[in-house]
C-alpha cells in the first residue's frame, strides 16, 4: 500500500513537472505589454516564419520574413512590389537588394528584436503570418485593432492552454 501511494505521488509529481517546465518553441502574440497570451504559433523544428500584410499606400503585399532564436527574433528578408512611402530604396550594411519576379528582395538582413509590436490591421493591412508555406489570418485569432507583442519563449504545457494555437 504504501508503495502505490508512493508511485502516485512521484506521478503526480512528474505530471506537475512536466506541465509547467517550458520545452515547447513558439512565437507568442502577447496582448500589448501585459504578457497575457492570445495566440502563439508552434514551431517545433523551424526555425522561421513570415509576416505578410497589405501596405496601407500603395496596396501591394509585402512579406517579412524571420528566423528565431534564443537571441531574440531576427529579420532576414523583406519582399516588395513597389518603391513607395515607408519601403526601403535600398540596402544597407552588408544587405542584397535585387529585383526578381517582379519583387524587390532585400535579404542578408540582420535585424534581431527581444520582440516586436504590431497594431493587427483593420481595414487594409490583413496580417498573415505564415508558417511551412501555410498562411493564417490573424483577425481570425486576434481581434482587428489590437496591439500585439510578438516574441519567441519556450513555454509550458500549462501557459499553452491560455492561448490559441494559430497552426492546428
Amino acid at each position: 500500500m504504501k508503495r502505490v501511494l508512493i508511485s502516485v505521488l512521484v506521478s503526480i509529481i512528474v505530471l506537475i513537472f512536466i506541465s509547467l517546465f517550458p520545452f515547447f518553441k513558439a512565437v507568442v502574440f502577447q496582448y500589448e505589454d501585459t504578457g497575457r497570451l492570445l495566440a502563439y504559433l508552434m514551431m517545433e523544428d523551424e526555425d522561421h516564419f513570415q509576416m505578410k500584410y497589405t501596405h496601407s499606400i500603395h496596396l501591394t503585399d509585402v512579406i517579412e520574413t524571420y528566423k528565431v532564436s534564443e537571441e531574440g527574433i531576427r529579420q532576414t528578408e523583406l519582399s516588395y512590389e513597389t518603391f513607395a512611402v515607408g519601403m526601403p530604396s535600398g540596402p544597407e550594411g552588408n544587405e542584397t537588394f535585387e529585383r526578381k519576379d517582379g519583387k524587390y528582395i532585400l535579404s542578408n538582413m540582420d535585424r534581431t528584436f527581444p520582440f516586436i509590436d504590431l497594431a493587427t490591421g483593420q481595414v487594409v493591412a490583413n496580417h498573415r503570418v505564415i508558417l511551412n508555406g501555410k498562411e493564417y489570418e490573424l483577425n481570425e485569432y486576434i481581434r482587428p485593432g489590437t496591439w500585439v507583442r510578438i516574441s519567441y519563449s519556450k513555454m509550458s504545457l500549462f501557459q499553452l492552454l491560455k492561448g490559441v494555437k494559430i497552426n492546428e
